[in-house]
């Protein structure tokens, strides 16, 4: 493969020697400090260079970075063999592979809603299985959950999948503090995969004591809220039709102006610290909890190096302070997501 892009500089800091870790729950896997995200790779934020994906694998990789995220249907299979190709002569054992299952697309890439039945589930990682040409995922868990299929159903199917070797640890993604609770009564839950960031904290009210009640971790995702908190988004940006933040409320005309508003007073911090809007966003995330893993979707080697700055980032007490006045609970300006688009997307909440 080529790559079209230009040579970009891989970081603005010091590399690092070592990479942290944490601990997935009480019983998940030990990972590195932050995750990568491969979604962006595949789908959803417009054409992406396919090679320059792969060398920003390698470059996490390289930098200590043993855990990455994907979804069988982030480019109806096309991220699982990218990833595949990416840990091509790499140690499998050494990197973490959580896998999201269950979305139901159309070949125009329309979203049908969710099977988490138990055979949908094993079929799913069967052919998931063959695309990364690997004997085991480290992390299962379905994409959302699936309002026909009691959730004892599809972790029980998981749980068969365990006992046989197929999986390692199961996992669920975007769901509530009941649902948390049903799951873990039937078999060990590793982690919850759910957005969670300074314009996104539903989660602390109910979800987050739930998982710590049961042991479950946190894989946050969208701790960028896609792009809003980078530092790198500009009101005039022109989105490709295959964007969906082209869709998104939070992207759209007062609700942008309104949050590129708190991203300013945001600015104003990091300035004042000497690091970027993005790292003090990423290392906000990271500072919520050691049970918190922080999913980081780069795709471009820039990008990584500058959210792997975020580990060298520890903000004080009045530096936190300063963060929650610059961007309180509840400020973010729009949804999530349409509710014409992807309304089925939303937790359980």
């Amino acid at each position: 493969m080529t790559s079209t892009s230009p040579t970009r500089p891989h970081s603005t800091t010091h590399p690092r020697t070592t990479h942290p870790t944490r601990t997935l729950g009480a019983t998940g896997p030990t990972t590195s400090a932050l995750g990568l995200g491969c979604m962006g790779m595949s789908d959803l934020y417009g054409p992406a260079d396919e090679a320059e994906s792969i060398a920003t694998v390698h470059a996490a990789l390289d930098a200590g970075v043993t855990l990455l995220d994907t979804g069988d249907f982030y480019g109806m299979g096309h991220n699982e063999l990218l990833i595949h190709e990416a840990l091509r002569g790499r140690d499998r054992d050494s990197v973490q592979i959580s896998v999201k299952f269950g979305a139901q697309r159309g070949p125009d890439g329309s979203w049908l809603g969710y099977d988490a039945s138990p055979e949908a589930t094993k079929t799913a990682l069967a052919y998931t299985l063959r695309r990364l040409r690997t004997d085991h995922v480290d992390v299962y868990r379905p994409a959302r959950l699936d309002p026909r299929v009691p959730v004892e159903e599809t972790v029980g199917a998981i749980a068969e999948l365990v006992q046989a070797g197929y999986v390692r640890h199961i996992g669920l993604s975007e769901v509530g503090a009941e649902t948390l609770r049903r799951a873990a009564a039937v078999h060990p839950v590793s982690d919850l995969q759910i957005e969670y960031s300074l314009l996104s904290r539903s989660i602390e009210a109910e979800i987050l004591p739930a998982a710590r009640e049961l042991g479950i971790g946190v894989t946050a995702y969208g701790v960028l809220s896609r792009g809003l908190l980078s530092g790198h988004w500009k009101d005039s940006r022109d989105l490709p039709g295959t964007d969906f933040r082209g869709f998104s409320p939070r992207f759209q005309g007062e609700n942008l102006t309104h949050n590129l508003r708190l991203v300013t007073a945001l600015r104003e911090i990091a300035d004042a610290k000497g690091v970027s809007v993005a790292q003090v966003a990423i290392a906000w995330v990271a500072s919520r909890g050691e049970d918190i893993v922080p999913l980081v979707g780069a795709r471009r080697r820039d990008r990584l190096a500058e959210a792997l700055g975020s580990l060298d980032v520890t903000l004080d007490a009045a530096e936190l302070a300063a963060v929650e006045a610059a961007v309180p609970a509840g400020s973010a300006a729009g949804d999530r997501y349409a509710a014409a688009q992807m309304a089925d997307l939303d937790s359980e909440q």
